[in-house]
């Protein structure tokens, strides 16, 4: 059955009649029954720890819509907080962390080793959607990049523009080099450990790479990524990998085949006929309608939908936004995107 589903062969270099799809962050505020699962776990943490009900909002969207993947419900800051950075969620505002600006601050982090102990439940959250999931559906277990994840643990929280970790790359490279060493050793351990569990696929996520320019993309975007997709592939040779440096523009040309990843998924700094001409030759390619066509709707959704698959019809795609989905979405306009993408 692996051979037949949808997303397994557009990451192989077949070209579909019709491209799989699925969402970023399709498990989430937009859907009501998301909402109340969340309101029974009790927080966002307690969600994510909770492997029946994880299990179930993983579900939720593909019951929903029958995406052709389920991605699996986490976080990416759980990575960090497996190893001994605080972890807390403000409502409304995001997370928070301890931070790591000094020397002594990464020496309060634990044993890479160790991680697994705080991370347990997401591999049983995977082991259950595994079992549950239609037979035609992908699963996808992902895990932020080490740059994204160590802006968050430098910054204590998200920012515009990445400030304090561009700040701390300046003025002590050492520190900074070893907590990107740290944070793609253990996201190494942390994906094969989804896999064992039963991930067909992982993606990197790396929201916040378009904000690394010159040799700092390659040393601190491309390279972890490409040290993760190799490692990954040692040991599991058929697994295939989606890499996400969002934002990245030109720098999107190449990041493949340099890195080794199967698909390369784009965000909407580039327009799908870029798409088209610059990166599907090299391969596989995921993306890139707007997020915003999912609180809009209408003509103009059908539209961009039809354009974007129109862009990228002779060669491997996998339909998706250019970002994730945002929870003013009206489910009803991610129906309509299903439903132009299959008739198109």
């Amino acid at each position: 059955m692996a051979e037949k589903k949808k997303i397994l062969r557009a990451l192989a270099g077949e070209v579909l009649d019709t491209p799989p799809i699925w969402m970023m962050r399709q498990a989430g505020r937009y859907l009501p029954e998301y909402r109340a699962t969340r309101a029974q776990a009790g927080d966002f943490l307690s969600l994510c720890y909770n492997s029946e009900l994880a299990a179930e909002v993983t579900l939720q969207p593909i019951r929903r819509y029958k995406f052709d993947a389920a991605i699996l419900f986490a976080d990416i800051l759980l990575l960090p907080q497996a190893l001994g950075a605080d972890l807390w969620f403000i409502t409304g505002e995001g997370p928070r962390l301890s931070t790591i600006t000094e020397d002594i601050d990464f020496a309060k982090l634990g044993n890479i080793e160790d991680i697994h102990e705080t991370l347990s439940p997401v591999y049983e959250t995977v082991r259950i959607v595994s079992k549950e999931l239609p037979k035609e559906t992908t699963l996808i277990g992902f895990a932020g990049a080490p740059w994204t994840v160590a802006t968050y643990m430098i910054a204590g929280q998200g920012t515009p523009d990445q400030g304090p970790a561009h700040k701390l790359k300046a003025e002590n490279r050492v520190l900074f080099n070893k907590l990107i060493d740290t944070l793609t050793v253990s996201t190494i351990e942390y994906l094969s450990r989804q896999v064992d569990a039963g991930a067909e696929v992982v993606k990197i996520f790396d929201s916040w790479a378009g904000s690394l320019k010159g040799e700092d993309f390659i040393e601190f975007a491309l390279e972890p990524a490409k040290r993760i997709t190799q490692e990954m592939k040692a040991r599991f040779p058929h697994l295939p990998v989606i890499a996400f440096p969002r934002e990245a523009n030109d720098k999107y040309i190449g990041f493949g085949k340099a890195t080794g990843a199967d698909c390369v998924a784009v965000d909407n700094s580039v327009s799908p006929e870029w798409v088209a001409e610059h990166l599907q030759p090299d391969g596989c390619v995921q993306g890139n309608l707007k997020s915003s066509h999912m609180v809009t709707g209408g003509q103009k959704l059908i539209d961009e939908t039809k354009r974007v698959v129109q862009a990228l019809r002779n060669g491997p795609h996998i339909f998706n936004l250019g970002h994730g989905i945002t929870p003013d979405a009206d489910p009803e306009n991610v129906q309509l995107m299903i439903d132009t993408v299959r008739s198109t």
